[in-house]
């Protein structure tokens, strides 16, 4: 007779990385470089906004597929899927501006809307917005769908304070980086909940890149250094490599590690 009693489920592992300085820096690099690559594509290769959305589109379904297979947290995947996602965020309104007319204030308010839809939508299935505990399949769906957002979001608000209440690439980004070292002040010191003090800080550093990525690669009559997207582009993504490069060591030599002390 089989027996009835279930079999213990497998581990479950946590398909995103630990909040630390590295995930904040390679963040940082890759919203920056979101900007910049699709700045590249898009004007530097000539390819139009159109082209460019289709082909990084259909690029980022190939790494997000990569990414759900893992069923952990992998940083190469995990990281080609947010410097992906972060280069076809960026695309989304920069289609809705200048291909559809959009206004920036319109699309700053629909993705705001949209995001924290997904956030409801999110708790209200799962009980909790923590990334801490990305360890299904459905809860990472509603994660990229978020970072998806964050990122669209981010570029709205990004290109509205930078351009049209004209205060520059290099304000907007002081500005941005104070309101982002204001969270981090209320979380330490004035106890503001963790989960919401990261999604805030999430969602400003889209912006915040976006507007050190345009003050590098624009030209000078345009408020930038002249650096260029391609040289822009070339120089974070060298630095993401590095990185995740770094990570992937770390993190074989902490698994290596933790195979000893459980043979022990």
């Amino acid at each position: 007779m089989l027996s009835t009693k279930k079999q213990p489920a497998g581990p479950s592992y946590n398909r995103v990385p630990d909040v630390t300085v590295d995930f904040w820096l390679i963040k940082l690099m890759a919203v920056t470089m979101g900007e910049t690559a699709a700045d590249y594509l898009a004007v530097n290769l000539g390819l139009g906004l159109t082209v460019t959305s289709l082909i990084m589109t259909g690029i980022l379904i190939v790494a997000i597929i990569a990414q759900f297979a893992q069923k952990r947290y992998v940083p190469w995947a995990y990281w080609l899927a947010v410097v992906l996602i972060s280069v076809v965020g960026t695309l989304i309104t920069d289609n809705l501006v200048d291909n559809f007319g959009v206004r920036l204030e319109t699309t700053t308010i629909a993705f705001s809307v949209v995001l924290a839809a997904t956030f409801a939508v999110w708790y209200a299935s799962e009980r909790t917005l923590s990334i801490h505990t990305i360890v299904t399949t459905r809860r990472e769906i509603f994660y990229w769908l978020a970072i998806l957002f964050t990122f669209s979001l981010g570029t709205a608000a990004g290109d509205l304070v930078a351009e049209s209440f004209d205060m520059g690439y290099l304000t907007s980004g002081l500005l941005f980086g104070g309101v982002i070292a204001l969270i981090a002040l209320a979380y330490y010191l004035l106890h503001l909940d963790g989960i919401l003090a990261f999604w805030l800080a999430y969602i400003l550093t889209r912006p915040l890149g976006a507007s050190f990525g345009d003050l590098l690669s624009q030209p000078v009559e345009y408020g930038g250094l002249g650096f260029g997207t391609t040289f822009t582009s070339l120089i974070f993504l060298g630095c993401i490599v590095a990185l995740v490069l770094y990570m992937t060591l770390k993190r074989t030599a902490d698994e290596a590690d933790e195979i000893l002390l459980e043979s022990d």
